[in-house]
Formats: C-alpha cells, structure tokens, sequence
C-alpha cells in the first residue's frame, strides 16, 4: 500500500515509519522542514519525502493523491500559542479537506483518553480534532492512549530524571491521581495493526495498560525496576504555576512544556474497557516491564526518537532548521580557530560525540555554569542531552543547541544556540583540505548582546582554544 504519515519526524512517526517498510509498503512523510528529514530517511528505499504544512492548504498539493492509508500524528504539546486549539482544528480541517479529495480508504488517528467530564485545554482539543476529521468518504479509526512510557517519551524522561534525582520528595497533590499508561511497543502494535481492519473503522477505542496506577505509584515503581529507595509526601498547597516551576528544575522539561503537562495532570485518565486486544490480538505490558523495556533499549543507544528533538523543546526554534543554515557574516563576532588534522576519523569522531556525557572536551566546569545560568534564567540548559552518544541528524537537541546541519561525510557540524542570550550564536565544524576550522559566531542584539560578548571574550579564548586542540589530539 501507499501509507501517508504525518508527523514523520516526530517521536510516534520515527519509530512506526520502519514497521511500515518492513512489510513493503510504500511510506509518503509529510513533514514541514525537509532539511531536518532528510538525513534521516536518505538511506531507507520505498521513502516518498514531501515537504506540507498542515496550516498551510496549498503546501498540501505536494502530497500524492493515490494513498490507501493515513496516519494523522500531529500534535503540539506547547502551550506557547494560547489560541493553540485553533491551530490544532485547522491542521485537522486541512487535512480532511485533502483525504476527501485523494484516494485514501482509512485514517488512523493517535488521541489522549477523553472520558473525564473535566479535561485539560489539549484534551479537549484532542477530542476536538477527532470531531474534525471524521468523514463520509473515508474510514477513521481513533486509539485514545494514556501516558505513553518508553525511551525518549516526554512522561518516561521526567519520571526518570524526578526518581533518580531526588531520594525524598514533597510533591503535589495530582500525584494521586489515577491514569492509564501504555508502553510505546504496545502503541505501535495498535497503530501497525489496524491497517485495513474494516471491523476498526469509524470506530474509537481507549488502549491502555493492564494497571491503573497514580503518578506516586508510577514513581516507585519506577524507582523499585531501578533498585533505588525512594520517599513521596504529597502537599496540598502547591498551585499549577508552582508545580510547573517544580517539574521545570528538576527535570529535563522546558517551563512551557512543564505548564501543559502539570495542567493535564490535574485531569484523571482512566480508559474505558473494549475488545480491541482481542481484535488486534495485543496483549499490554505492564508499567514495570515497560520501563525494564526502555533501559533495554537505552543500553543499547537505540532510542530512535526523542521528546527532547522535538522544537517544544526549543525556547527559539519554531518549525524550520534551514533558516538558520546561513551563517551570518556582517554585523556578527567571530572566534575563529583552525589546526592541521592530525587524524580526520578521529577527529570527526570527536565531533560527533561532542556534548551530552561525553562534554564539551575543554573547561567542564564552566560549560556546567554556563548551562545552571541559562536554566535560572528559563533556557534549557545542559539537561537535554543529546539522543544518541555517536549520532547526530539536523534538528536533533544538543545539550542548549540545536544540530542544523550535520554531514559526517563532508565533515561539517553546524549548531545553534538555544541558551539565554542577548542574540544569536552558531558553532560551526568543518574539516577539509587536511584543516580542521572551528567557527563561534555571536550576533548581537543592540548594546546589551556587545556587552556580552566582551564580557565572555576571556573564556571564550581559553575554552575554544581548549576544545579545537583537544578534537585534535
């Protein structure tokens, strides 16, 4: 079949898309930046990749009309557009409006649990876009799941960082609020499976695990796989703005990703029972072998998506990776560095293993403060890490950078910087013609961006100097 997936380069999308090749079909990613694709899916045959934009109709005529099947993945956990739900109905909208023009016979649709009377605002508009694309010319079938634990979701990624860093906890209330999981095997075999079930369509079914379990209760189990001793007092006292700012420090989430998700934990989200296990013959994991799953996968370095590569993790970066391929070269500071390669594999294999647990290979201890700084200040700081410790692909997270171009072959790296500043900042790599060139680049903005960067100049000739030499032992 010819299958349409939206969302391709997102966290459900990255790891259904290889499922699909597997058993031969022909998979059409619809995704709105092909720079940051493109890496990505160059090596894998039967790949259509099409550049659309859901809020954009006309983007949407580069999209075949002959697809049997179609994914709709797309959702925006970012609460940074208040009117966010109008977008999300839009994007449905367009989407609709374009299957009933083409060839498409199924829509299959990944939601969140709808049944409490009182939902979050993405919730609703959840339950809203399943509303929008329901249609008479094609057959939708709905999975409405609960919080999805696997390596490198946004819900398995906080529980982590919440119980490995923190031995005693004073929480807040919603932590004994019930809701239904599901771990990301189970989530995938869903969706693979319904492809063509005509007993599915125009149907809707809640899918979730065997437990019904509280966030405290999700926390030490989490802590008991990980043999680790941990306590949890809840507080009454603590409001959603709080709450927020708690899951904000302690975690690797960013603030406006921390307020949407403190703001649907207030909501309990318990599934309602049907016979889909036993149609699509899937038999749920329960939350410990889930996680036991997830650190399997994680000493393996084989998280094949992220959260944190998703751009609501960003505090800059909006949707497009190559408008900020460019380098700017008027009106920019440079610090600007080159050796003679000694070893070019090694080197670029230096490159490619820059950041996250690996470091930034000169001056530690200040690339740390530099990284608790822009956290005080709500940037990201060093807590994102990065995916994979030897793979980089354009638009994935970097500790506070974000990968805009990444060509091992042609030996270029090029980062931008996602941390607190008074302007834009590149760091640039490239090795050519026995040269290694290391390129800082600061673009200021107005009389605070220059005092910046004077301010740091002394550093900066330590640490890049530090860094070049040490890529190039």
């Amino acid at each position: 079949m010819k299958i349409l997936v939206t969302g391709a380069t997102g966290y459900i999308g990255k790891r259904l898309i290889p499922l699909l090749l597997n058993d031969g079909h022909v998979v059409v990613c619809a995704v709105r930046d092909k720079t940051r694709a493109q890496n990505y899916f160059k090596d894998r045959k039967n790949i259509i990749l099409v550049e659309a934009d859901f809020l954009n109709s006309q983007s949407l005529e580069n999209i075949p009309k002959d697809i049997d099947i179609a994914y709709y993945l797309i959702h925006s956990m970012s609460n940074s557009v208040k009117e966010f739900h109008i977008l999300e109905e839009k994007c449905a909208f367009n989407f609709k409006r374009f299957a009933e023009q083409s060839q498409l016979k199924q829509a299959i649709y990944l939601s969140g649990i709808t049944n409490d009377t009182k939902l979050s605002k993405h919730l609703l508009s959840r339950k809203n876009v399943e509303k929008t694309l329901a249609s008479k010319k094609y057959a939708l079938t709905t999975f409405k799941a609960g919080i999805i634990v696997g390596s490198g979701s946004s819900s398995f990624e906080i529980i982590r960082d919440i119980v490995e860093k923190l031995p005693f906890m004073i929480a807040p209330k919603w932590f004994f609020f019930f809701q239904a999981e599901d771990g990301i095997r189970d989530i995938l075999s869903f969706l693979h499976r319904a492809i063509g079930r005509k007993e599915l369509y125009n149907n809707s079914y809640d899918v979730f695990g065997p437990e019904i379990m509280t966030y405290k209760e999700m926390l030490l189990q989490f802590a008991e796989v990980r043999k680790l001793k941990r306590r949890i007092v809840t507080v009454p006292v603590m409001t959603p703005k709080l709450s927020s700012y708690w899951l904000y420090f302690v975690t690797s989430t960013s603030y406006k990703l921390a307020t949407t998700l403190v703001n649907s934990m207030g909501v309990e989200v318990i599934g309602n029972k049907s016979n889909i296990n036993a149609i699509l013959d899937v038999q749920p994991m329960s939350y410990k072998q889930a996680v036991e799953y997830a650190f399997i996968r994680i000493k393996q370095n084989s998280i094949i998506s992220s959260w944190k590569d998703s751009y609501i993790s960003s505090g800059k970066l909006k949707n497009y990776v190559h408008e900020f391929i460019n380098v700017p070269k008027h009106g920019c500071f440079k610090d600007f560095k080159q050796r003679k390669v000694k070893n070019k594999k090694e080197a670029l294999d230096k490159i490619w293993a820059i950041g996250g647990e690996t470091g930034w290979y000169y001056g530690t201890f200040l690339w740390k403060i530099r990284g608790i700084v822009d956290q005080f200040y709500g940037g990201a700081g060093l807590r994102r890490g990065r995916r994979h410790p030897t793979e980089l692909n354009s638009g994935d997270a970097l500790d506070f950078w974000r990968v805009i171009y990444a060509d091992k072959e042609k030996g270029k790296l090029l980062l931008y910087a996602e941390m607190i500043l008074p302007g834009e900042a590149w760091l640039e790599f490239k090795i050519e013609d026995g040269t290694i060139y290391q390129t800082a680049t600061f673009r200021p903005h107005g009389l605070a961006g220059r005092l910046y960067w004077y301010s740091v100049m002394p550093f900066h000739w330590f640490v890049f100097n530090g860094m070049i030499n040490n890529i190039n032992k």
